[in-house]
């Protein structure tokens, strides 16, 4: 079925509107008719081809919420007008140790991207979400709780959300515990919330001055400017795990420094050039770990999304028509959004 989009054709190419074809819903799927998507960086690498690998017509997009518009013969879970999601993931191989796991985004055999990754389906890679539509297998499709209200604000959750939930789950973070978060964007913002909601003590670290009354009424307990060497030098030996979502290249010694015995740092943003290689004496004679965390499988993904509606969780957003995603690319490169863009796929339509 012909649907439209907003794509690339080439790396140096601005989006533009695009009518793309989606499948038929086989036995197994869901057709999602789109309501949200969130803008991921993530999505302006691959457009770039700041990443390898890009196919073109490149249509990004791993944040989209939406309704149930039909479903396959054999599909269970789903019915016509549910409220979904689809984030990062839309297939694995579904046979090896990771998928038996429940943990699909270390699938040994690669899992498929909801864009850019290998498919049957024309024209050869999958089309993401900056589109009226998706159809996908129903064992990748999320059910959201969230009220009608807050449904473009859970977009980021499939993604930002989850990025920051996994680690924080996988590391058991909760009442008792001393966390820092280390950057306040897309997904420092939702570290934020997140670790706070599971009772830990939140310190935010930034940059910039600034940003501090955010990250405060977002739910940190404490701030600390990393430049300044008093602040951070005050926490040192301090934090059981610290959660750094900064994909710029930086100085990981500076955050191991403030780890007790057995703490972790772990690493979710990927800078375009590696970090400085951290010393190893800090690591040995405290037992500290550097590690790093990927998103999240499917099963997870749905206890975030639960979670996150018991708690009254969402991403901070500012909407913006589907036309004007060139211009939010710019301005995400300025870090000029409080948190996330979210596409009104409605707008493409105008």
């Amino acid at each position: 079925m012909t649907t439209q989009a907003y794509g690339a054709q080439s790396a140096d190419q601005p989006l533009q509107p695009l009518a793309i074809e989606r499948r038929a819903p086989g036995p197994r799927d869901v057709q999602v008719e789109i309501a949200y998507c969130g803008v991921c960086h993530s999505d302006l690498h691959t457009v770039r081809s700041e990443w390898p690998g890009t196919a073109y017509p490149c249509v990004p997009g791993h944040e989209i919420v939406g309704h149930v518009g039909a479903v396959g013969s054999d599909v269970t879970g789903f019915k016509v007008g549910d409220t979904v999601g689809v984030g990062c993931l839309v297939d694995s191989c579904q046979r090896c140790a990771a998928c038996g796991d429940g943990l699909e985004q270390y699938c040994d055999n690669g899992f498929v991207g909801t864009y850019n990754g290998p498919t049957k389906d024309e024209p050869g890679h999958t089309l993401g979400g900056y589109s009226q539509r998706i159809v996908v297998d129903q064992g990748f499709v999320l059910k959201v709780h969230h009220p009608a209200d807050q449904l473009a604000a859970v977009a980021p959750l499939l993604c930002a959300g989850i990025t920051t939930y996994s680690p924080l789950r996988h590391w058991k973070v909760g009442p008792g515990h001393k966390v820092g978060i280390v950057g306040i964007g897309g997904l420092g913002h939702m570290g934020i919330k997140l670790a706070h909601a599971m009772g830990a003590q939140v310190v935010a670290f930034t940059t910039s001055e600034g940003k501090k009354n955010d990250a405060l009424a977002l739910g940190a307990d404490e701030v600390v400017v990393s430049r300044n060497r008093d602040e951070m030098k005050a926490h040192t030996g301090s934090f059981d795990f610290i959660l750094d979502t900064v994909a710029a290249s930086h100085d990981l010694d500076a955050y191991t420094a403030l780890l007790k015995r057995d703490g972790t740092l772990c690493l979710v943003g990927v800078p375009e050039n590696p970090h400085p290689s951290p010393n190893v004496g800090p690591l040995i004679f405290r037992r500290r770990a550097i590690a790093g965390s990927l998103i999240g499988g499917i099963r997870e993904t749905q206890e975030m999304l639960d979670f996150c509606a018991e708690h009254g969780i969402v991403s901070e957003i500012e909407m913006i028509r589907a036309q004007d995603i060139d211009a939010a690319y710019e301005r995400m490169l300025r870090s000029d959004v409080k948190y996330r863009f979210v596409i009104d796929i409605a707008s493409m339509g105008q």
